[in-house]
């Protein structure tokens, strides 16, 4: 074998090599991020989970809003990519505890009875003015002595929450999309999208609640979101009183 075969030779397994190694590392790496979302979602390879889904207040009909729907749809994506199963049901319908199955719950207590449960056990920081009447504070969100009032398509608020028991048997997380428009349960949905990672980094599988707002809507539809603040002390506190606000917020 001549200098120049050997060569040839040596040359296609090293490439053969750092190709394998390449794809190993890709792999790894994959795999990683793969189990680290689905420990963050609760959503193990072929786990069910719970899509709760509210109904649109604004018809009379059991009808769900369309931006409803496309916060069920970026949902169903994520599920998707963790290998997992959903199961979606009315809000209505929903008759069972938290903590067997990773549970997706959309909409504000005044559309979802579900959504009202939840926030009435497990943050009872946190009150909504539900009055169908107009006025500012309709639709308005109380967390401890802030009031944080809706701007239709110019500051619109939402909560985004993880949340768990903290009980060994009872693993699975319950999200929250607690949005003051339909519009605002999407942004929710698109940022615990594009932040999941950043988000399991800080809070690893703890419980948090985030305040988001929604930012002129009207023009940028359900992209451009704003961080206000981790509220979760905040709302996981029973309020000693029912205290008038002290400050009102309408752009944080």
């Amino acid at each position: 074998m001549n200098d120049d075969v050997r060569n040839i030779v040596l040359g296609v397994i090293a490439a053969g090599l750092s190709a394998s190694l390449g794809w190993f590392v890709r792999t790894y790496l994959w795999k990683r991020r793969l189990r680290r979302k689905q420990a963050f979602f609760g959503l193990p390879e072929n786990s069910e989970s719970l899509l709760v889904v509210n109904r649109d207040p604004s018809s009379a009909d059991m009808a769900v809003h369309r931006f409803d729907v496309f916060a069920l749809l970026e949902l169903s994506a994520l599920i998707k990519d963790c290998g997992a199963h959903a199961q979606m049901i009315t809000q209505d319908a929903a008759r069972q505890g938290f903590g067997e199955r990773t549970e997706f719950c959309v909409g504000g207590p005044s559309s979802n009875r579900r959504m009202a449960a939840h926030i009435g056990a497990m943050l009872p920081g946190i009150r909504f003015n539900t009055d169908p009447e107009p006025g500012p504070d309709r639709a308005a969100f109380q967390i401890g002595d802030d009031t944080y009032r809706l701007e239709p398509g110019v500051t619109e608020h939402v909560l985004l929450a993880r949340l768990t028991t903290g009980q060994p048997d009872q693993a699975r997380p319950v999200f929250l999309f607690c949005g003051q428009r339909a519009i605002t349960n999407q942004a929710a949905t698109r940022y615990l999208a594009r932040h999941h990672e950043r988000l399991h980094r800080k809070y690893g599988t703890g419980s948090f609640v985030l305040l988001l707002k929604v930012v002129n809507s009207q023009a940028y539809g359900p992209d451009v979101v704003e961080l206000v603040g981790d509220v979760t002390r905040a709302a996981q506190t029973p309020p000693a009183a029912l205290p008038a606000p002290k400050t009102s917020h309408r752009a944080p």
